[in-house]
């Protein structure tokens, strides 16, 4: 059963579940990515066996195998991925970026641009659930950002097919080449590239402990999205909020792993009891109540405040992936927020509407990362490069200044190289 507190009963730090089960995978991890790069495409198919118990020839999916899986879709599943992509990228489409250029000098131009990545890499976990939403969510962004090639993995099944709804998001997505390979395995080939896998210059979406790891120890040698932690909700609600709704919310992260965090924060105590009635009626109805209960027995909390501020307070020390504030006025609140990974407003928003559907993308920072953090954007599928352009006129009138500064630091050669172009003469 959940467990409820009065406010300062929980230092802050505890109120989430911020720890990993404890088991040291960075050993495994590191043969893993050195096999992969020794080995290549044989490593893969080792691990391939080893792990997901699948015989994988082909490591990559044909054209004609990403079609096939839309075709062989419900006619209406198919039309809500299609919406759900619509819907994600005609949010994503706001955050596109323009470079500049400023010429306030005679004889001056400075600049920025902006310039997409030339291949990245998704990951999109496998196993025992199938998440379409997570190959929208990773590769639409990228596809506004204009990276000239997607490439995403996979785990394979036992039988060395990846799911056919997983395919048919790739291939409404965008993504342009796909493989059959997952774990930190696949991150290698994606950070070193096989025979068969090109590298990339950036790896994004989620997975388990080992795909983390193994996105921390290639970081550098390329780029990464974040190193993402279990699932967390706080849930802020006021006591006119429905007890029914504020338990299917916890549940709904409750159900994702066992090191799920759900919390409640509210200024009714009343409420408090309620919902913690609710869970435990709306708990054993769900196919993954095993998972759910774990969650919330270890890991899921109510705190009582004495006002909505304290639980801002709250919110804003621990930094939580999902935010929900189930109030009468949530922009009010709204202002008040200055660390969270994405918000959902007012009584009739669900977290689970932010997971599919809305727009606003669901790779979220984890694990209070949302204090520095921002969600996976098209941001993170472009760099930027600056650019300078001085006349021999402009130079001349600043090179004294670059050659006073330069020495000033010692580095004399840098002030001969300013002073250079005025000494021709």
């Amino acid at each position: 059963m959940i467990s409820i507190y009065s406010y300062g009963q929980v230092p802050a730090e505890k109120i989430f579940a911020r720890s990993d089960d404890g088991a040291d995978v960075s050993v495994a991890v590191r043969d893993i990515v050195a096999n992969v790069q020794k080995d290549g495409d044989a490593a893969l198919r080792r691990y391939a066996l080893q792990f997901d118990k699948a015989q994988v020839e082909q490591l990559e999916v044909s054209k004609e195998e990403l079609d096939a899986a839309v075709a062989s879709l419900e006619p209406a599943l198919v039309e809500l991925l299609q919406e759900a992509a619509a819907r994600i990228r005609a949010f994503h489409r706001h955050q596109v970026r323009e470079g500049f250029v400023v010429s306030e000098e005679e004889g001056v131009v400075l600049g920025q641009k902006v310039i997409p990545l030339d291949r990245v890499g998704l990951y999109v976990p496998g196993g025992t659930a199938a998440y379409p939403s997570s190959v929208l969510m990773n590769c639409i962004p990228a596809k506004i950002a204009g990276c000239r090639e997607i490439v995403m993995v996979s785990p394979p099944s036992r039988g060395g097919d990846i799911a056919p709804v997983i395919l048919a998001a790739a291939r409404i997505a965008g993504v342009d080449r796909v493989f059959r390979t997952g774990g930190a395995q696949a991150v290698a080939a994606l950070a070193y590239g096989t025979e068969t896998i090109p590298k990339v210059d950036k790896i994004v979406g989620p997975g388990n402990a080992y795909v983390a790891e193994a996105k921390r120890q290639v970081f550098g040698k390329v780029a990464i999205d974040m190193i993402a932690g279990p699932s967390e909700i706080l849930v802020v609600a006021d006591g006119a909020s429905n007890p029914r709704h504020l338990a299917a919310d916890l549940l709904s992260q409750a159900e994702h792993d066992k090191m799920a965090s759900a919390v409640l924060v509210t200024d009714s105590a009343e409420l408090a009891r309620v919902v913690q009635a609710e869970i435990e009626r709306q708990l054993p109805q769900l196919p993954r109540a095993a998972i759910a209960r774990a969650s919330i027995d270890n890991n899921g909390k109510i705190i009582v405040t004495d006002d909505l501020a304290k639980a801002i307070e709250i919110a804003n020390e621990i930094a939580p992936e999902h935010l929900e504030l189930c109030v009468d006025d949530p922009f009010a609140l709204l202002s008040q927020v200055r660390n969270a990974g994405s918000v959902f407003l007012g009584r009739s928003c669900p977290e689970a509407l932010g997971d599919y559907f809305a727009g606003p993308n669901h790779t979220l920072p984890t694990s209070g990362t949302a204090r520095f953090m921002s969600p996976l954007s098209v941001d993170d599928f472009v760099k930027r490069t600056q650019f300078t352009y001085y006349t021999k006129e402009a130079l001349e009138k600043v090179s004294g200044s670059i050659a006073r500064f330069a020495r000033q630091e010692g580095l004399e050669a840098h002030a001969r190289s300013a002073l250079s172009r005025s000494e021709e003469e």
